[in-house]
């Protein structure tokens, strides 16, 4: 299994009703995309104070690296995407991707 862990900055101005419509555009692909298992997402809680730049993300769960390519490539990832980099401080910039094989 792969986890895709998503950080976001996102601008002072991006409203939450937004950052929840990009969340669940993505969340649509659970069980759309052959392989997409699951997806959790919402604000930093930041217990331990030490990411206090990302204020949103979410981890989405792929059977495997095919699962994740063929996410990558969907219609509405690619849309999604772009609306997530447009709402991001310095756009791609304000985003970090952090993916892990888990058993």
């Amino acid at each position: 299994m792969l986890k895709h862990c998503v950080f976001i900055n996102f601008k002072s101005d991006v409203l939450i009703g937004e950052k929840e419509a990009i969340m669940e555009g993505l969340a649509s692909l659970v069980g759309v995309v052959d392989g997409v298992i699951d997806m959790s997402f919402g604000p930093n809680l930041d217990f331990e104070k030490k990411s206090l730049d990302f204020d949103y993300g979410f981890i989405m769960t792929f059977r495997d690296r095919k699962a994740h390519l063929a996410y990558e490539t969907h219609e509405i990832h690619v849309e999604m995407g772009a609306r997530l980099v447009a709402a991001s401080c310095g756009g791609v910039d304000g985003i970090v991707v952090f993916d892990v094989e888990a058993d």
